[in-house]
C-alpha cells in the first residue's frame, strides 16, 4: 500500500482498491525504498510507518534510521490526502537498530508486534499510549525462529484442511 501512494499522483484514486479506513484508528505500512514500479522485488530497506488516525500523527520506525525517512514522509503526505485528514510525521530515532544489511524485514515484523500486542492492545480506550520504542531491542535470530514457527503452523495447518 505504502508503495502504492508512492507512485501515485493522485492518492484519491486509489480509495476502490484499498481498505475503508473509516471506523480504524491505526494503520500499520511497511515502507520499501523501491523507487522503480518497473523492478518488481527492488529496494533495498524496509522500515515501518504506523499511523494514528485518531490522533492525526505519523510514527516512523526505521531500524536504518534515516534510510527510508523521505519514503515515509512522502507515504504520510499521500495517506493524509486519501484520508482527507492532516497527519504529523514523526521520525522516531530510538528505534531498535540492526546490526547489518538484511535483518531489516525481521525488525519490522518484531516492530509491528511488539507495538500492537504490547502497546496499543494493551491501553484503554482513552489513554495516551507512548509508541516510542526506546529501549526495545530485536533478537533478529531468535524472531527468525519465532516467525519460521509461526509458519511452520500455517503450513501444517493448511495441510490438515486439504486432507
Amino acid at each position: 500500500m505504502a508503495f502504492m501512494l508512492i507512485q501515485t499522483h493522485d492518492p484519491v484514486s486509489l480509495r476502490e482498491a484499498l481498505p475503508d479506513f473509516t471506523r480504524v484508528t491505526h494503520i500499520f505500512l511497511p515502507v520499501n525504498d523501491n523507487s522503480n514500479p518497473a523492478v518488481p522485488g527492488g529496494g533495498s530497506h524496509w522500515s515501518l510507518l504506523v499511523v494514528s488516525v485518531v490522533d492525526g500523527v505519523a510514527f516512523h520506525y526505521d531500524s536504518l534510521h534515516p534510510a527510508n525517512k523521505d519514503e515515509a514522509i512522502s507515504t504520510t503526505k499521500k495517506l493524509g490526502i486519501l484520508l482527507n485528514k492532516e497527519l504529523r510525521f514523526l521520525d522516531l530515532p530510538d528505534s531498535p537498530r540492526q546490526e547489518n544489511g538484511y535483518d531489516c524485514g525481521v525488525f519490522v515484523c518484531m516492530e509491528m508486534k511488539h507495538l500492537l500486542l504490547k502497546k496499543l492492545l494493551m491501553a484503554h480506550s482513552q489513554e495516551k499510549i507512548d509508541m516510542s520504542m526506546g529501549g526495545k531491542t530485536v533478537d533478529a535470530a531468535r524472531a527468525r525462529k519465532d516467525m519460521f514457527r509461526v509458519m511452520e503452523g500455517f503450513r501444517k495447518e493448511g495441510e490438515q484442511r486439504r486432507s
